[in-house]
């Protein structure tokens, strides 16, 4: 049985995951952002700092940052935990390091093709490439683990 947790590759996780908190916290920065560029915001008392601002829940591009942030909560935090798991079986350095990397560039360019330069197919294909490598690492898991 492969060594479980091997110093090189928790490396490899440690770097790309702090990178990909990084990304996730900076979409609260960039929803502050587009909300005081529109000024619009969800509450009354944030309202009351800007000239011309108002309450709104349906502005596009505000809406389109969050549904990116959510996206990411929804996707992001399963991946850590799963992968953590995931690197318990004893994978290839090889295979985990490219499965690592790849999903958080994914996870970079589902952004940018979501929220900051909204385009698609590339929103959609780096979507479900994130999406599976997630599923291979969970059905690999409960493979290893049966």
């Amino acid at each position: 049985m492969a060594e479980p947790y091997n110093a090189e590759i928790m490396r490899v996780f440690g770097f790309w995951t702090g990178i990909l908190t990084l990304k996730l916290l900076s979409m609260s920065l960039l929803t502050a952002r587009t909300r005081f560029r529109k000024k619009v915001f969800a509450n009354h008392d944030d309202t009351l700092i800007l000239q011309k601002a108002r309450v709104a829940y349906d502005d596009e591009d505000v809406e389109r940052v969050r549904r990116s942030h959510l996206n990411d909560l929804e996707n992001v935090l399963p991946w850590i935990v799963v992968t953590y798991v995931y690197l318990g079986t004893g994978p290839s350095n090889l295979i985990a390091g490219s499965i690592i990397r790849t999903f958080v560039l994914a996870r970079v360019g589902h952004t940018l093709s979501y929220a900051v330069f909204p385009k698609q197919p590339y929103r959609a294909i780096t979507f479900f490439i994130g999406f599976s490598l997630t599923a291979y690492e969970a059905l690999t898991t409960i493979i290893y683990y049966l």
